[in-house]
């Protein structure tokens, strides 16, 4: 690959590549957290773009940079779009992305990704390896709240990654969604038992894993709800309320930094003088690489707040290029 020239990978290129299985985002997002608990990383805070003329939650663009080191330093940004009524009025997903990875010997770009399929990959792969350290060891359920594309991929990466996992709740606020998700796993995974809750509280009530999913912006989440020995995992960041923050034994977090902002829960709970750094027990690298304890006995309360960072879409793309230029995949285009 020249200076001159760039690599567009489409999705379909990306899945071709194995893209389309989560032991290839399992493997590449933990090689991005071990990065970050070394310090060999540079991520800037990422700008939300918005406009004045909405204010939904998730109306909005992204752009997250980063630069990683290790064996193959890469540089990179991803320029993620959300429009949260793009699936009913223009029968398109909610969310597209495009990631553009640079060299950084020269800093000219050397490859341009899809990265919708990527982005959605690398957030169930960063629950896998949450679950991996922070669950209860041969958990046999679990429990996902939002039934999109964010949900159908927590839900093919828990059965890929945790063969215990033998039976999976799903609810959504359309209950249509929760139907046509559960009927696509029963194709694609016979082995798992799938079930509809009639509430998100009976969905998560005895559940020893749950993973929020969803667009709210309204926490409704209660500590309550939660079992001994349960991993929350709050991917979706606004469903969980304040008090389980406070009351859950450990709560975890991919990057204090971006955590701490954007008037999320966090943030809000710092600003009152209720949450600090010194209140947090790790960044989850911190737990990959040794230097923090993960889950410690079968009666703690964990919580998982994964801002979703840069690194870990960077490491991913790395990968794929890899895979693409080994394989001669994708379309060559000249830069002049």
């Amino acid at each position: 690959m020249t200076a001159a020239t760039l690599r567009y990978l489409s999705r379909s290129d990306i899945a071709g590549l194995g893209g389309d299985h989560s032991d290839f985002y399992m493997e590449a997002v933990e090689a991005g957290f071990r990065l970050h608990a070394t310090g060999d990383f540079v991520q800037p805070l990422k700008p939300y773009l918005r406009s004045p003329r909405t204010n939904h939650i998730a109306d909005r663009i992204i752009a997250m940079p980063a630069w990683i080191g290790g064996d193959r330093p890469m540089a990179g940004l991803k320029w993620i779009g959300s429009k949260h009524d793009n699936p009913a009025a223009r029968g398109l997903a909610r969310a597209s992305a495009v990631i553009v990875l640079n060299d950084p010997e020269t800093n000219y770009p050397v490859a341009v990704m899809e990265a919708g399929l990527v982005s959605a990959m690398r957030t169930a792969a960063v629950a896998g390896l949450a679950i991996r350290h922070l669950a209860r060891e041969g958990f046999s359920d679990a429990t996902i709240l939002g039934c999109g594309p964010i949900g159908a991929h927590q839900a093919a990466m828990l059965a890929e990654q945790f063969p215990t996992c033998r039976r999976l709740t799903l609810f959504d606020l359309r209950p249509e969604a929760a139907e046509d998700l559960s009927a696509h796993l029963r194709d694609r995974f016979p082995h798992l038992a799938v079930c509809l809750a009639p509430s998100a509280e009976a969905a998560v009530r005895d559940a020893p894993v749950v993973i929020t999913c969803t667009v709210t912006d309204t926490p409704y989440l209660p500590f309550a709800w939660l079992a001994r020995g349960t991993l929350l995992a709050n991917v979706s960041i606004m469903d969980v309320e304040r008090d389980v923050f406070l009351k859950a034994d450990k709560v975890v977090v991919d990057d204090w930094d971006q955590s701490n902002r954007e008037k999320k829960i966090i943030n809000l709970l710092v600003e009152a003088g209720e949450f600090s750094r010194e209140r947090l027990h790790a960044e989850l690298g911190e737990i990959i690489v040794g230097r923090k304890a993960g889950r410690e006995n079968d009666d703690e309360i964990i919580l998982l707040n994964p801002m979703g960072m840069a690194i870990d879409d960077i490491a991913c793309a790395r990968a794929i290029l890899a895979r693409a230029e080994a394989a001669d995949a994708g379309t060559v285009l000249p830069l002049f």
